[in-house]
């Protein structure tokens, strides 16, 4: 198999330099790395010689040469990238929506607060539709809710017992030896 050798113009060297440090300055890596590869090849460079210098793929370098050869620098940009299309409709989008916002006591849960599992729940009830709990919370982000974790606090606590635990004793646990026993350590927690 023949090498693939790119002979440029100079005039297209100058501008597919140009267009790389603009792609870098936008952030645009991916599209620079391309036309690195481009620029490299017109130096001479063979694709395995590319591969090592850029870490990419012998078929990735292969296919980007390829690409500018048949539609020039634009054969180099990014395309849009959809994604996974989402599973749920808008309409069932809204109607989640206003079940959440009606709240877990009115859909029939004895919390006052939403959990993921439980919407996870809902969802699979109301939609036929399984998701990880995990994807429920940036489904919800999507919707506009926040994911809030409760921060325990004990109800009957006293802010001045709680000021000297962690002056005194939680400092002293934490820096305790392990030749501590039982007794020593329960005198010290009752003081």
């Amino acid at each position: 198999m023949r090498a693939r050798i790119l002979d440029l113009h100079p005039g297209t060297v100058k501008k597919l330099l140009r267009l790389k440090k603009e792609a870098e300055s936008d952030g645009v890596y991916r599209v620079a790395r391309r036309i690195h590869a481009v620029l490299l090849n017109h130096d001479r460079y063979t694709s395995g010689e590319i591969t090592t210098l850029l870490k990419a793929s012998r078929a990735r370098v292969s296919e980007w040469l390829k690409n500018y050869e048949q539609y020039g620098y634009e054969g180099l940009l990014e395309g849009y990238r959809t994604g996974r299309p989402p599973v749920m409709t808008p309409a069932q989008d809204r109607s989640l929506a206003d079940i959440l916002d009606s709240g877990p006591v009115a859909y029939g849960y004895l919390s006052g607060v939403w959990t993921s599992p439980m919407i996870t729940r809902v969802i699979q009830e109301e939609f036929g539709i399984t998701y990880h709990p995990g994807h429920v919370r940036r489904l919800l982000h999507q919707l506009g809710f926040s994911v809030q974790r409760p921060r325990r606090k004990l109800a009957r606590a006293s802010r001045y017992k709680q000021d000297r635990w962690h002056r005194y004793i939680d400092k002293f646990i934490k820096s305790a030896t392990y030749g501590l026993t039982s007794k020593t350590f329960g005198s010290i927690l009752y003081v």
